[in-house]
């Protein structure tokens, strides 16, 4: 396997022209519960289901927090540069159930591992999941020496499907995802390879 040639540098700030991806913190609680994690139309498509409560964030970013003295998780919000409002998070994650299927050559490239992202509604369409995507991505290759990057999405988000191919990935197969309470999700999985960039 090609996992010596990574070098897992954890959850490091990025920057870019309008963004700064940063750690989270359980103060950032009031911001995530506000601007995206209790709005049922912005976790339609993530594993996770809308919060109810400030708790339930509290609880979610206390979990979050207590990863990051490791090397190998990567949990991202995404601030406003200039406002520093946080209106979303970008991860990276061994993705352990999409080891197969794919049309690539995996155990030259090395494991799965997958990104996930998510905005709040009011920041839609205005290019900022592309740009952390695009930071992500470069961060990833450059920095930790990955050679491929994995993503998936529900069928129906077709708005995840458009920031995916601006930053380069490439549809590869059909597969069936779930969310954390076990329901099934028929998904897109996608592909990015370093060298294809």
């Amino acid at each position: 396997m090609r996992e010596i040639s990574m070098k897992h540098c954890g959850t490091q700030q990025l920057e870019t022209g309008r963004l700064v991806l940063r750690r989270l913190s359980i103060d950032d609680c009031e911001m995530m519960y506000n601007n995206w994690s209790s709005d049922p139309e912005v976790t339609r498509y993530l594993r996770w289901n809308a919060h109810r409560t400030w708790g339930e964030t509290a609880e979610l970013l206390n979990e979050w927090e207590k990863h990051y003295p490791d090397p190998s998780y990567y949990q991202w919000g995404i601030t406003d540069k200039h406002s520093g409002v946080l209106f979303g998070t970008i991860s990276l994650f061994a993705a352990v159930d999409m080891k197969t299927g794919w049309h690539l050559n995996t155990e030259r490239l090395g494991p799965t591992w997958e990104v996930g992202f998510a905005l709040g509604r009011k920041w839609w369409d205005k290019g900022y999941a592309t740009e952390a995507l695009c930071a992500v991505r470069d961060y990833w290759f450059g920095t930790v020496g990955a050679l491929w990057l994995a993503a998936c999405h529900a069928n129906e988000n077709i708005a995840s499907s458009a920031v995916l191919q601006k930053a380069g990935f490439v549809y590869d197969h059909d597969v069936t995802d779930h969310k954390f309470d076990g329901t099934p999700v028929p998904c897109r999985a996608y592909h990015l390879i370093k060298e294809e960039l």
